[in-house]
């Protein structure tokens, strides 16, 4: 495993028991492997995903470890139902500490004039736009908690952009500004913002993006969970930055 951001170890992570946390894409890949890790040290889970079946196999999968869940099936471009999922915490909890903005699509690896409305408008619809509804329904609910973090997932997409790769790379930088905006807005509370960008990981998407590739020769899903872990603990105090795990360091 590679070295945990800002030098943090496994006595912060620790600290991490008791809290609660939204993962959104929680059902497979990156998603399933951070709801699994923050578990593991005692964080519940609001596990948000598209599949029941898949949502109740991560619970087995908590469970077995010995944590806890809430199951949410949900689209995140489901505007209405992300806009209910703070109503829903703040009744049942009253707060929220952490939240994983995971969810995302590639879309289509295509010259930008070929690719069709709809991939376009799914890719800023996912990968944008429902972390924009998240923030807006879980804000007040970050803010109440004694260190609320929010840790999500961008790539090296957004600041590289490749030809053929619009709908992704567009919809990641527009992604890194959106939560460098709610970070500067953030500044003066005791909620700290982050982006985590994981490069290749062992993924269906990656799959997708890169066919030709041998998954054995890239990290797992695993491998990266313990650095989202970390940048959600309380020890974690660094704001509106981005760590990259293949560099091991902060972009």
């Amino acid at each position: 495993m590679r070295p945990l951001p800002d030098g943090l170890d496994e006595a912060d992570l620790g600290a991490l028991s008791g809290r609660l946390a939204v993962v959104t894409g929680a059902t497979r890949g990156i998603g399933e492997a951070v709801a699994l890790e923050l578990a593991q040290h005692g964080v519940h889970v609001i596990a948000v995903g598209r599949k029941v079946e898949a949502l109740e196999a991560l619970d087995d999968g908590i469970r077995a470890a010995g944590g806890s869940a809430t199951l949410v099936p949900l689209d995140v471009t489901d505007g209405p139902g992300v806009d209910r999922l703070g109503g829903s915490i703040d009744e049942r909890w009253g707060k929220l500490d952490i939240l994983v903005g995971n969810a995302g699509v590639l879309g289509r690896i295509a010259p930008l004039a070929h690719v069709p409305a709809q991939v376009w408008q799914q890719a800023v619809d996912v990968n944008l736009s429902a972390n924009w509804r998240l923030i807006r329904t879980l804000d007040p609910l970050l803010r109440r908690s004694d260190a609320g973090r929010a840790v999500f997932v961008t790539s090296g997409a957004a600041t590289e952009l490749r030809p053929n790769w619009g709908p992704y790379g567009v919809s990641k930088a527009a992604l890194n500004a959106l939560v460098a905006t709610w970070a500067a807005e953030l500044a003066n509370t005791s909620v700290r913002a982050n982006l985590i960008s994981p490069g290749a990981i062992r993924t269906a998407m990656r799959a997708q993006a890169a066919p030709g590739e041998d998954p054995t020769t890239i990290p797992t899903p695993q491998d990266v969970a313990p650095s989202i872990a970390a940048m959600c603990a309380p020890a974690f105090t660094r704001h509106g930055a981005t760590w990259s795990y293949p560099a091991g360091a902060f972009a």
